[in-house]
């Protein structure tokens, strides 16, 4: 059975797929493997990246879940539900570029297999928050490099999140596109 905070979370997984799908939509397939500027990444680029990051926090959480399974609770371990809407209001604010670390860029794939990749991602996260103990995903906590310790549930809301700012970004590549064909 699946706890609310599980139910919520794989709804913001959902969620931010579509508005991904929605955005990659706009760009003209021909144009989905073509950086606009060489400090950019292509949509294809970006769905790499979203690919990657998903595949080594699923990793990393089921490792966590594994060595978890038997033991108990304790104060250093309880995790929480929810993510903070500070870390969201942070990863939706694209004023501010950020750099991901090297291992999470893109290495080329062009778009078509780019997106294979991130479903498979997202079906490996899928079938993780489905199966885990409800106790586990608040229990279990990996740590962000930026935002601290989440539990396997806040991950799930944090990856969520962190597609949909990259969502963001490929409408912004149609927007440029779009402004390129008219001028």
């Amino acid at each position: 059975m699946t706890a609310s905070p599980l139910i919520d979370t794989l709804g913001r997984l959902e969620r931010s797929r579509d508005a991904l799908r929605v955005a990659v939509d706009l760009v003209p397939p021909a144009l989905r493997d073509r950086a606009l500027d060489a400090d950019r990444w292509s949509v294809a680029g970006v769905l790499e990246h979203l690919a990657l990051v998903e595949e080594r926090n699923t990793a990393l959480l089921t490792a966590g879940i594994a060595l978890a399974q038997g033991t108990t609770a304790t104060p250093e371990t309880a995790g929480a539900e929810r993510l903070p809407t500070t870390i969201e209001t942070m990863l939706a604010d694209r004023s501010a570029r950020r750099s991901a670390p090297e291992h999470f860029h893109p290495q080329g794939l062009a778009w078509d297999a780019a997106w294979a990749r991130a479903e498979a991602a997202r079906a490996s996260l899928r079938r993780l928050l489905e199966e885990v103990d409800p106790e586990l995903a608040t229990r279990v906590v990996h740590t962000h490099p930026r935002f601290g310790a989440l539990s396997v549930s806040q991950w799930g809301q944090f990856l969520a999140a962190h597609e949909a700012r990259h969502a963001e970004q490929v409408r912004e590549i149609a927007a440029q596109i779009a402004g390129q064909a008219t001028a």
